[in-house]
């Protein structure tokens, strides 16, 4: 049967875990773990997925906010990576197109800098013949003047020229919602906040695990013939359970991003350029804001809640002085921030920014089977190869033949367009029909463009919601939207939609304390909340806006009574 994805819905699909006997579970409900669902449902695997915080929660809602080609890691001779995640990046765009979209990249050089005219146009050439560039994105060289044009902010000193190529911005939490729905459509069966506690044995080996239930704190059994560990940060927590945590290990590296208004940094175009340290940023305009990132230090705290620190929020500030010296911002012009986990296989003797982002399998004694490292372009090349592998072992062990995988052509959900190519005509065309039922043309577009194909949910059911809104003192979209993460992205917490269903608490903080009380009114309502539960999680909303502008070592000192 055909799971559900809503959070009215949950303790069926609870329910369901329960009861049945799966070909694979997946711990883990990043964009790796999405991936591997969607790819084993596709091919008529009986799936299951289990994610202890949100969805998306980790890494995967945290990361530079790019699928990319990895131009950096020509510098590191990885040449094998470039060509195949250049190539997985054209997949990803085409399979999700409101969700990916092609943007400019600037890549300036300086004089004594990383890249000169002959490297930058070298390297971009290569880069495009790896990576299978179409003609349209290929690179092009600028000249100095040229290169200003572009973007009038840069350092004018030392300015030699720059390259122009692409790369693909995309909102990674919203892109793996959107594979985990198209998942749960054909027959996987997920669910936020159960996380892995203690794994099952049969004569050795794996067949299920006992899960705790983060809402309501029931334990769960799930039956499964294979399991899959791909829960980024923690895989080796996992592989501590399964009491095989030998030979590679993980190493955390954190990266932070910092995000201003666009009045205070009015870049024009982004731009992937040198620190002072010969490190590589990117400063990346979006949404009437400019983001800059990222950071690459080593990580030993707290894996669940990574944090901005003052020496993360510093470096970056010295970083765009370096590189756009008229652009004065200060520590009280970040309107938010955001810090990510980098789960790298670890490598001896190399610094944070060195060790290879290769994705690596690990087949335990138990049957185990664990994905880590990786990038978020690879996530489907990196589910095709463990669902592979996990197909042969059913297949040998007499449990079903399954077919070879199909995701390279399937759209994810909200990427159900006519054809290729058609995704700026829906977008004007849905645009017009927002603006009919009442909204702004910026409102019904900011709609259109998050939601793709799936916006007709939203818009068809906005008159109907319209007293209700009202009631909540809420605008009927936002009312519409916070209705659809709830009944059909299984948004459970304000700061599930807040920060990953809508990227707001990034993106426009604004509208997150503009509109955080009625939404909390409206979840505690329709879910059912306890005033203890309720007062938790505004407690839990309150402290992320906090943290996003705020350096953890302040809030220390604060909490200990010195500031």
């Amino acid at each position: 049967m055909n799971g559900s994805f809503s959070s009215l819905e949950r303790t069926n699909v609870l329910e369901q875990l329960e009861h049945e006997q799966y070909d694979v579970l997946i711990i883990g409900g990043g964009i790796t773990g999405a991936g591997i669902a969607l790819d084993a449902a596709t091919r008529g695997m009986k799936t299951a997925l289990i994610e202890m915080q949100d969805f998306a929660a980790g890494t995967s809602s945290r990361s530079t906010k790019l699928v990319h080609g990895g131009l950096r890691y020509l510098k590191q001779l990885e040449v094998k990576m470039v060509a195949e995640v250049g190539k997985e990046r054209e997949v990803v765009y085409r399979n999700g197109q409101h969700v990916t979209t092609p943007e400019r990249m600037l890549l300036p050089f300086h004089k004594g800098g990383t890249f000169g005219s002959f490297t930058t146009s070298l390297g971009l050439m290569v880069y495009d013949r790896l990576a299978g560039v179409k003609r349209s994105e290929r690179r092009v060289m600028l000249s100095r003047e040229e290169t200003l044009a572009r973007e009038p902010l840069l350092k004018q000193e030392g300015l030699l020229g720059g390259g122009d190529y692409v790369e693909y911005r995309t909102d990674d939490a919203r892109l793996t919602i959107e594979v985990l729905k198209r998942a749960v459509e054909r027959g996987a069966c997920a669910a936020n906040y159960l996380k892995a506690e203690k794994l099952l044995y049969e004569e050795g080996k794996l067949c299920g695990l006992q899960a705790r239930d983060m809402i309501e704190g029931d334990t769960l059994t799930i039956r499964a013939r294979k399991i899959v560990n791909a829960a980024g940060p923690w895989v080796d927590s996992i592989r501590e359970l399964d009491k095989s945590k030998k030979g590679k290990t993980l190493r955390l590296t954190k990266g932070v991003h910092l995000v201003f208004d666009q009045s205070r940094f009015p870049l024009r175009q982004a731009v992937y350029f040198d620190t002072p340290d010969k490190r590589m940023v990117f400063a990346i305009p979006r949404d009437g804001k400019t983001y800059v990132g990222t950071t690459d230090t080593d990580y030993s705290g707290d894996i669940a809640h990574p944090t901005m620190s003052a020496a993360d929020r510093d470096y970056i500030l010295q970083s765009i002085r370096y590189m756009f010296p008229d652009v004065r911002v200060t520590g009280s012009d970040v309107e938010s921030s955001w810090a990510g986990l980098r789960p790298l296989i670890y490598e001896e003797g190399k610094s944070p920014s060195e060790v290879s982002r290769k994705d690596e399998i690990f087949l335990s004694p138990s049957g185990l089977l664990t994905i880590a490292g990786g990038k978020l372009t690879g996530y489907r090349k990196m589910a095709e190869t463990v669902t592979d592998r996990i197909a042969a072992q059913l297949a040998a062990e007499g449990a079903g033949s399954f077919g070879p995988c199909v995701t390279a052509a399937l759209p994810i959900s909200g990427g159900d367009f006519a054809k290729w190519g058609d995704f700026d005509k829906f977008v004007l065309a849905m645009t017009a029909e927002g603006t009919s039922l009442g909204l702004s043309k910026e409102a019904a577009e900011r709609l259109v463009r998050r939601y793709g194909s799936n916006v007709g949910w939203i818009f068809g059911r906005m008159n109907g919601f319209a007293q209700e809104a009202a009631e909540y003192n809420l605008p009927v979209d936002v009312y519409a939207e916070l209705m659809y993460a709830i009944e059909e992205e299984m948004a459970v917490t304000p700061v599930d939609y807040f920060m990953r269903r809508t990227g707001t608490l990034f993106f426009d903080i604004d509208y997150v304390t503009r509109w955080m009380n009625p939404v909390l009114s409206v979840m505690a309502d329709r879910l059912g909340w306890s005033e203890q539960r309720a007062a938790a999680y505004r407690c839990d909303l309150e402290r992320q806006l906090h943290d996003a502008v705020v350096p953890s070592e302040e809030t220390a000192e604060a909490a200990a009574g010195i500031l």
